[in-house]
């Protein structure tokens, strides 16, 4: 077997298996899903976008449907996602509209997707699950993008970002 076989099958062996995280709150279910949605942007890097120039701010439309998007300093907007299901305060999924090389993907069907979920704990405490999965649906490449989300700068530090935020203004 050439190298090139072997590297075409130790890639194929990556299982997709989701990435998931889980963060606990001290919110409600209800503060929490309005932070992570509607108060997206007050959480978000500015680092973290895939326009040409830097990014103003970040907008999830909350409903089905709805855009996820960027604007960046220049007054483009840059997609990124869309929500495809939408249940306050409990869940939304939302399409991953973005390439293994971080370019906006307009086709659904070659989007990974993310999963949240706010479960109230009880004692004014939520825990928010996150589960992004599918990778396998943007080709070439998708081993390295779920290997990005999965670390401490993906959505392990973006759900830090989330928690302080939500308990800062809670």
């Amino acid at each position: 077997m050439s190298s090139a076989e072997q590297s075409l099958q130790s890639a194929s062996a990556v299982p997709d298996t989701p990435v998931r995280k889980n963060v606990t709150v001290k919110a409600s279910v209800e503060h929490a899903f309005e932070v992570f949605t509607a108060g997206f942007d007050r959480w978000w890097p500015r680092s973290h976008h895939i326009g040409q120039v830097p990014m103003k701010r970040t907008v999830m439309e909350g409903h089905v449907g709805g855009r996820c998007y960027s604007e960046q300093t220049d007054g483009s907007e840059c997609d990124w996602g869309e929500i495809t299901a939408w249940e306050p305060p409990r869940r939304f999924v939302m399409a991953w509209k973005i390439t293994a090389q971080w370019q906006y993907e307009p086709d659904l069907a070659k989007s990974s997707e993310v999963e949240v979920t706010f479960t109230a704990l009880g004692n004014g405490l939520t825990r928010v699950d996150l589960e992004h999965r599918h990778f396998s649906r943007i080709g070439a490449g998708w081993e390295t993008m779920r290997g990005m989300v999965d670390s401490e700068g993906g959505w392990n530090g973006l759900l830090q970002a989330f928690a302080a935020e939500a308990e800062k203004t809670n």
